[in-house]
């Protein structure tokens, strides 16, 4: 029912056609037991994603990105109840056809808390940073060993190395002025990263759009989108807590930090930034304050820092 998908050009025609993508997804529901049920297509997100009825949650992957399909299934099975956070839980996952990988999950209850966030009171701002970060410690906590047939780098030097020999023409694809793209190459290198570090399960897009929260209370009921996982260091989950949780207020990742257990350096934290496989400095610079001292280790404590 849906046609094969394996290169940019037909992901670009495809996936955004409803008039193609919903009688794919009607059929795959009627054969998963749940014909007739409506189906409405969440506006976000890289990937085709549907509320079946009140229930349910369809994902689907297309050719070109099968693989997270299937780690986002086992993931999500190795997760099942075993975070303080509700996660969804997986009622089916496999191949359909042309391709194509799916995920039918559980429907998390409550609202973005992206969207949420400039209604939240301060006080309660502090509870919820600091339920992410006791998420984050028990997510980092849990054997990955079972996920390793599915989730990369496999071996994280040679990833990292990858990444820094990347860099600079990474952030100059997304416009970077040259005043911070000369500095990139002596920053990483003055920056210790491990390259056997303890492994642990990453999410690596810990964001306050990847949350929901319940408006009665201001609490956690959700963390989801755990396609992108893979196993690592640590410190790598904390780019996306220190730019899009926490978003650069020092007294917050401070809280979060102490929840986890662990603070880690803001140069760490932020050569992992400049590492990281969806790194894309310009947006952080235009979401974020920047220090009026143009430099990366400036920029690293004026997002990363943490207050005394």
């Amino acid at each position: 029912m849906l046609p094969v998908v394996e290169t940019d050009e037909q992901w670009d025609e495809v996936v955004p056609d409803e008039t193609v993508m919903r009688p794919g997804a009607e059929d795959l529901c009627a054969r998963l037991g749940l014909a007739g049920a409506p189906l409405t297509r969440f506006p976000d997100g890289s990937q085709p994603v549907y509320a079946v009825g009140d229930e349910h949650v369809l994902k689907l992957f297309p050719g070109a990105a099968a693989e997270d399909g299937v780690a986002e299934g086992r993931v999500l099975s190795h997760l099942q109840g075993r975070l303080p956070v509700p996660t969804p839980q997986v009622r089916s996952f496999g191949p359909y056809e042309n391709g194509w990988q799916y995920v039918l999950m559980s429907r998390l209850r409550g609202e973005n808390l992206a969207r949420a966030w400039d209604r939240i009171p301060q006080g309660d701002r502090e509870r919820l940073v600091t339920e992410t970060g006791e998420a984050l410690a028990v997510l980092h906590s849990l054997d990955p060993g079972p996920l390793r047939d599915v989730l990369g780098p496999g071996d994280w030097g040679a990833f990292l190395d990858r990444q820094r020999d990347g860099a600079v023409e990474q952030q100059r694809a997304h416009g970077l002025p040259d005043h911070w793209l000369e500095q990139i190459p002596e920053f990483l290198a003055s920056v210790p990263l491990p390259r056997t570090p303890r492994p642990a399960l990453l999410h690596t897009e810990v964001m306050q759009q990847h949350f929901l929260v319940d408006p009665d209370g201001w609490q956690l009921t959700g963390l989801f989108d755990f396609e992108p996982a893979v196993i690592g260091d640590r410190a790598y989950d904390f780019v996306g807590v220190g730019l899009f949780v926490t978003r650069g207020d020092p007294k917050l990742l401070a809280r979060l930090a102490g929840a986890y257990g662990h603070t880690f350096e803001p140069a760490e934290l932020l050569a992992y930034t400049l590492l990281h496989v969806y790194s894309n400095l310009p947006w952080y610079l235009r979401e974020l304050d920047a220090p009026a001292e143009a430099t990366l280790p400036a920029l690293a404590e004026a997002w990363f820092g943490t207050a005394p």
